[in-house]
């Protein structure tokens, strides 16, 4: 029997460059976290192209984007480094060990953190974590005095700096069972007043010279998801976020489009690099290979006018701190 030839293995240093250069946004940022000179990031890159025979990347003005082909090896390559992570935790004497404080708000902590959790306590069991959930303003003024070593928050420059993990759409939406009145001010529930998808939402109103009046101003998520399913409230969430029961309204329903969410993480200065880098893998990957699921009967109108619900995975409703 003829035994087929075996490929020769992927470089995981040139992953780590790969995805670096992704999650940096550049080749020089890239190198600067891999302590590479940019001609030695670029040379890797060339190299890992010519080792799968397709091309990763295409200028893109006076940048590069990522290929149809890029796109695909970039979650090869996350999956790759993350195992091979691992791997080498299992058979280490040496491994972490310590305390780790991090923050999110309780809706971010209820749809991301059991899988980020999840992966980094198999890989680091000597580690402890030291959970917080509180609205992402509250948990920049907690890192800034050095009570958190790292913060999954809602990406806002205009009020604190962090690294953007992860986009997706923010959506409009109402209960799937209870008609909204169109003769009266659009019924709120959101998060408090320095929530940004609340800021998003009213100013897109405003802009739209609609009407409406805030019914329901709360920390929790669950209090905002109360609100909305029961058909007292429209409110906004992520696309990962939506849940059975609740419909998505689009301009056919009056309401202007929204920018995309974005989340992003902080890390506190003078924390041990093994560490931070430890779990700032595990949050990245975790993000990115979510697996977003069948969305719920109650949206499939929706979808045909709002296609990328399509990708939608149910999930906890959330205020959008």
């Amino acid at each position: 029997m003829d035994i087929p030839p075996v490929s020769a293995p992927l470089d995981i240093d040139q992953l780590h460059t790969f995805i670096a250069i992704i999650d940096a946004g550049s080749f020089t940022k890239a190198a600067d976290r891999v302590f590479k000179t940019q001609s030695a990031v670029s040379m890797q890159m060339r190299r890992l192209e010519e080792r799968l025979g397709k091309q990763l990347f295409a200028k893109d003005g006076r940048g590069n984007r990522l290929t149809a082909e890029g796109e695909k090896l970039m979650h090869y390559a996350r999956r790759i480094i993350r195992l091979n992570n691992e791997a080498v935790a299992a058979f280490d004497d040496n491994r972490l060990e310590g305390t780790l404080r991090i923050g999110t708000p309780d809706d971010y902590a209820d749809r991301y953190m059991p899988e980020i959790i999840g992966r980094f306590a198999k890989t680091h069991p000597n580690v402890e974590l030291y959970i917080v959930c509180e609205p992402s303003v509250s948990l920049a003024e907690k890192l800034a005095r050095g009570e958190l070593d790292i913060a999954l928050v809602t990406h806002n420059p205009r009020a604190r700096a962090s690294d953007i993990v992860r986009t997706e759409p923010l959506c409009w939406v109402a209960s799937a069972n209870h008609p909204l009145r169109d003769d009266v001010p659009v019924p709120l529930a959101v998060g408090r007043r320095d929530c940004q998808w609340r800021q998003l939402a009213t100013s897109a109103l405003d802009a739209d010279g609609r009407d409406y009046q805030v019914l329901f101003t709360s920390w929790s998520s669950t209090v905002i998801a109360a609100a909305v399913l029961a058909g007292m409230a429209v409110s906004v969430l992520p696309e990962s976020t939506l849940r059975t029961g609740m419909k998505v309204l689009t301009s056919a329903d009056g309401f202007p489009p929204l920018p995309p969410v974005q989340i992003g993480l902080m890390k506190r200065p003078g924390l041990s690099p093994s560490l931070i880098n430890a779990i700032t893998d595990h949050i990245t990957a975790c993000l990115d290979n979510i697996s977003l699921a069948s969305p719920p009967d109650e949206l499939d109108d929706d979808i045909k006018a709002f296609p990328k619900l399509a990708r939608v995975r149910t999930g906890q409703l959330a205020p959008g701190w």
